[in-house]
C-alpha cells in the first residue's frame, strides 16, 4: 500500500508563485482552459517532472497521476524506450518540411489495427482532424449541415462550438462567443443515446445532412458508453440519409482497444478522426477512412488541407512506438485496473453514504456526483459540481491527481499499479468521510 498524507494546498509556495506570474502573461494564468482550476478552486500544481503513474510539482510534492495528460500516456510518463527513441531522432532532426518514411510506416500501422482507414492523413492536433473531416464531408456530399450531440467535444473548432462538453462546459457556457450565428445555424445537435432525436433532424433536414459526428465512447462530459444498438443505428440512419459517419476517437482510439472504440463495438465509420496515443505524449492528430473519400483531399484531389509541422519526426517516432507497445496483456491490465479502481470508488461511496454513480470503460472512467445514472448530457449535468470539487481538493491534498472537471475521464496506464489504484481508493474513502463530517457539522443543530 502506498502511503498518503495529507497536505496544505497554502505551502505550495512555488506554484503559487508562477500562476500570479503566469496570468501576467498568459490568458488566465494557463494554455488550456480547464488547467486553471476555475471549476474546483485554488491554484495548479505547476509541474516539474513526470515518471512512471507519478507527478513531481515545483514544490517537490509528489502526485499519483490520473490525468495522465489527458489520455495520451497509456505506457506512463517518460518510458525508458520512448524517451531514447526520441533523443535518437530528434539527434536526425526535428523537423523538415519534407516526407519521411515515418509518415509511411505510421500509416501502416494503424491502417494493420484500424481497417477501416483505408487512408490517412496526419496534422497536428484533434482539432484540426475534426475541422478537416468535416471539410472533406461537405466536399464529398455536397452538403452543408452538421449533427453533433450534446456533450461530445470535438475540438475548439467553429462548427463544434455549440452545446459543447469538457473545457466549455467547466466555464458555465453552452457555446463560445466568437462563433457566427451563421456557422452555428449549420450545426444540429441530438442527445447522445437517443436514436429517435437523429432521426428527427435527418428528416427535418432531408438532403442537407453532411456528417454526423460522435465520440463512439463519450469521454467529454464524463464518460459516457453508447447504449446497446445506439451506434449501430447511427450507422443506419447515415446510410439511409446518404451522410458521412464521422467517429472522434481522439480519445478512444487505442484506448477501448488496439482497434479503438470501433472494432471493440463492431461499427466501422466512414471516416475517424485520432490523436492522443498515435502522438506517445506529443502533439498530433490525424483523420483517415475509406479510400475514395480520403483521395479528395489534396494534393490527390480538391480539398485543401496543409501543415508545415503534420508528420514531423518527433510526433511520427512517438507514435510508432507507442502503437508498438499496445499488447493484449497491457489492455488486460488496464481493464484490471479500471474496473479496480471504479469498483473501489463505488464502494468508497457506498460506505459513507455519498450519492455517486462511477462510468467506466476499459481504462477510462468518470465518478459523477449524482445518484442516477448518466446516460447522456442532461443527466451528466446534474451532477452536483460543488460536491466533486471538494472531493477533487481532497484528493489532490492527499497525494492524488484527478481531473480538475467534473466532467472529464480519469486515465490509467500500464505504469499504474494495484498500489496506485488502492492509494486512490484509500484516499477517496478518506476524502468522502471528511466531506460527510463537514456536511454534518454544517446542517447539525446550532
Amino acid at each position: 500500500m502506498i502511503s498518503f498524507r495529507a497536505m496544505a494546498a497554502s505551502t505550495r509556495v512555488n506554484s503559487n508563485r508562477l500562476f500570479a506570474r503566469a496570468k501576467r502573461i498568459l490568458p488566465g494564468g494557463v494554455d488550456s482552459p480547464v488547467r486553471a482550476f476555475s471549476a474546483v478552486g485554488g491554484t495548479p500544481p505547476f509541474i516539474r517532472r513526470a515518471r512512471g503513474a507519478r507527478l513531481i510539482d515545483e514544490d517537490g510534492r509528489a502526485y499519483i497521476d490520473y490525468v495522465m495528460s489527458w489520455g495520451p500516456l497509456i505506457h506512463g510518463h517518460a518510458p525508458a524506450g520512448l524517451t531514447r527513441a526520441l533523443s535518437e531522432a530528434a539527434a536526425r532532426g526535428t523537423s523538415f518540411g519534407a516526407p519521411t518514411a515515418l509518415e509511411v510506416e505510421l500509416g501502416l500501422a494503424v491502417r494493420r489495427v484500424m481497417p477501416s482507414i483505408e487512408r490517412v492523413r496526419f496534422v497536428n492536433s484533434g482539432t484540426e482532424a475534426t475541422m478537416s473531416a468535416l471539410r472533406l464531408a461537405r466536399a464529398a456530399t455536397g452538403r452543408d449541415r452538421l449533427i453533433k450531440f450534446a456533450g461530445c467535444y470535438h475540438g475548439h473548432g467553429d462548427a463544434f462550438l455549440v452545446q459543447a462538453g469538457s473545457g466549455a462546459t467547466t466555464l458555465g457556457v453552452p457555446t463560445s462567443p466568437g462563433v457566427s450565428r451563421a456557422v452555428a445555424a449549420d450545426t444540429l445537435v441530438a442527445r447522445y443515446n437517443d436514436l429517435d432525436s437523429v432521426d428527427r433532424l435527418f428528416r427535418k433536414h432531408r438532403q442537407r445532412v453532411a456528417a454526423l459526428i460522435v465520440e463512439p465512447i463519450a469521454g467529454n462530459m464524463g464518460v459516457v458508453p453508447p447504449a446497446a444498438g445506439f451506434l449501430e443505428g447511427l450507422r443506419e440512419l447515415s446510410q439511409a440519409h446518404g451522410a458521412i459517419l464521422i467517429f472522434d476517437e481522439v480519445i478512444s482510439g487505442f484506448r477501448a482497444g488496439p482497434g479503438g472504440a470501433q472494432e471493440r463495438l463492431g461499427v466501422r465509420p466512414d471516416l475517424t478522426c485520432l490523436g492522443k496515443i498515435i502522438g506517445g505524449g506529443l502533439p498530433v492528430g490525424a483523420y483517415g477512412g475509406r479510400r475514395d473519400l480520403m483521395e479528395l483531399v489534396a494534393p490527390a484531389g480538391p480539398v485543401y488541407q496543409a501543415g508545415t509541422l503534420s508528420g514531423n519526426p518527433l510526433a511520427m517516432t512517438a507514435g510508432l512506438w507507442a502503437l508498438s507497445q499496445l499488447t493484449p496483456e497491457l489492455y488486460r491490465k488496464l481493464d484490471r485496473l479500471g474496473g479496480r479502481l471504479a469498483a473501489g470508488l463505488a464502494e468508497a461511496a457506498r460506505q459513507t453514504g455519498t450519492d455517486l454513480h462511477v462510468n467506466a470503460h476499459g481504462s477510462v472512467l468518470t465518478p459523477f456526483f449524482t445518484a442516477t445514472p448518466v446516460r447522456n448530457y442532461e443527466s451528466a449535468t446534474r451532477a452536483d459540481t460543488t460536491a466533486y470539487a471538494q472531493f477533487f481538493r481532497g484528493m489532490l491534498a492527499r497525494g492524488i491527481y484527478p481531473p480538475p472537471s467534473q466532467f472529464e475521464g480519469w486515465f490509467l496506464s500500464g505504469a499504474h499499479s494495484n498500489a496506485h489504484v488502492d492509494a486512490a481508493i484509500e484516499a477517496a474513502h478518506a476524502t468522502l468521510r471528511a466531506m460527510r463530517r463537514r456536511t454534518r457539522r454544517s446542517t447539525g443543530p446550532r
